[in-house]
């Protein structure tokens, strides 16, 4: 298996195989409000199978969740195992979910939504009828339609620190998608004996496209990028997931 590389690493390497956010395991206990919408746009709402319901926006043609999926059950009403103990994670061959850092805190799970591994995404039973984990290709499409890939990152995250650890001006959250951070769960990618890392510095999501065995695609915003990476991920890690609109 491909040793961890820590997110500043692949930054300066260039390097496009992903198996680590930032290693920082921090979640802002102490402001944890709900997520900060863009007053500006204009939220429709979808339903999950546990009957959460969340905010949703259209961003060119496509209609993608404003929040992270924290659905713990799939659309046919089969409970998806929640694993907490990381050597369980690190070796499930089935699907998987997990909070962040373990939490039953409902307020943090309603921020931050849960994270999943890939073999939960590949199961094709994570979102509601209509819906869909997107591929590789509607996340390019999403990004595209924001200008691309080195200036799209400001214009998904949700404004200010009150979630993100840092930010600037130029972070406005003007599509209304409201990215936050979750961070990421995978082998040794943090300090933290449970394997989470970058939490309140990095957002993580899945998209439902292979890149290779035992990786998948996905996306990550980072708190001091304007730059949405595209990057290969371990399908153990766990990773924040938004649908899109069939």
């Amino acid at each position: 298996m491909k040793n961890l590389i820590p997110f500043p690493a692949l930054i300066a390497l260039m390097v496009i195989s992903f198996a680590s956010c930032r290693q920082n395991d921090n979640v802002p206990t102490n402001k944890i409000v709900p997520p900060i919408f863009n007053t500006n746009v204009s939220y429709g709402t979808m339903t999950d199978a546990d009957g959460n319901t969340y905010k949703t926006v259209t961003i060119g043609t496509q209609t993608w969740m404003a929040e992270n999926l924290r659905t713990t059950k799939y659309n046919d009403g089969t409970k998806i195992p929640n694993l907490t103990d990381n050597s369980e994670w690190v070796n499930a061959t089935t699907e998987a979910y997990c909070t962040i850092l373990n939490t039953s805190d409902p307020d943090i799970i309603h921020l931050f939504g849960c994270l999943y591994n890939w073999n939960a995404i590949n199961s094709g039973k994570l979102a509601p009828k209509g819906w869909h984990v997107p591929t590789d290709d509607e996340w390019t499409q999403l990004i595209e339609y924001l200008g691309g890939e080195y200036v799209a990152s400001p214009k998904l995250k949700e404004a200010g620190t009150t979630h993100w650890s840092a930010s600037t001006a130029e972070v406005t959250n003007e599509s209304g998608f409201t990215a936050v951070p979750g961070g990421t769960r995978c082998v040794s990618c943090s300090v933290n004996d449970e394997g989470f890392g970058g939490g309140a510095e990095t957002g993580c999501w899945w998209s439902s496209t292979e890149s290779n065995i035992g990786l998948a695609w996905g996306r990550v915003l980072h708190n001091s990028s304007r730059t949405v990476f595209r990057l290969e991920n371990y399908k153990t890690n766990g990773l924040s997931v938004r649908l899109v609109k069939d």
